[in-house]
């Protein structure tokens, strides 16, 4: 999906874990292996996007997705509480463009995926090895962001929570 702000758009970020690997892509326009995710459209909210974009860009379904978040458990009218990311940032992109990256952290029941041929070469699971590789040419946050969701996979004290 192309800008939709001219300076600055929000994108969520799904850093995904299972059996001690992420899924990453390795994107065409940027050439390096990223975690799945994308920009929040006009008529979504972030979980909306994310559910979205990992449907799209995997194959992986909502209901084999959990989250490492909590969100208040009541419903009121107009009033509708999300999962906080796990991370927070702004990053630069071409062409004197910015990013808000929400970065979520998920765990998959399944490792069966399917690649998204126009938007990446390649999709796999990486191990932390594969990770900290400098063959593999993962950007400084890419790797960190990725290395905590390890972290966080492994936490007993982690909370999971069903992404529906």
């Amino acid at each position: 999906m192309p800008h939709i702000h001219e300076k600055i758009d929000l994108t969520v970020i799904a850093y995904i874990v299972r059996d001690e690997r992420v899924l990453m892509a390795q994107h065409k326009l940027v050439g390096h292996w990223l975690p799945l995710g994308g920009h929040v459209e006009l008529d979504e909210d972030p979980e909306q996007a994310l559910i979205r974009e990992v449907q799209e860009e995997s194959g992986i379904r909502v209901t084999d997705l959990e989250i490492a978040a909590t969100k208040p458990d009541f419903v009121s009218p107009g009033f509708k509480p999300l999962f906080a990311p796990t991370f927070l940032d702004i990053h630069d992109m071409p062409g004197n463009h910015q990013h808000i990256g929400m970065i979520y952290v998920l765990r998959s029941k399944t490792d069966q995926v399917v690649l998204e041929e126009r938007a990446a070469d390649e999709i796999r699971w990486l191990s932390r090895e594969e990770i900290e590789d400098p063959a593999n040419n993962l950007m400084t946050g890419t790797q960190f962001y990725a290395k905590e969701a390890l972290r966080l996979s492994a936490d007993p004290n982690t909370q999971w929570q069903p992404l529906v």
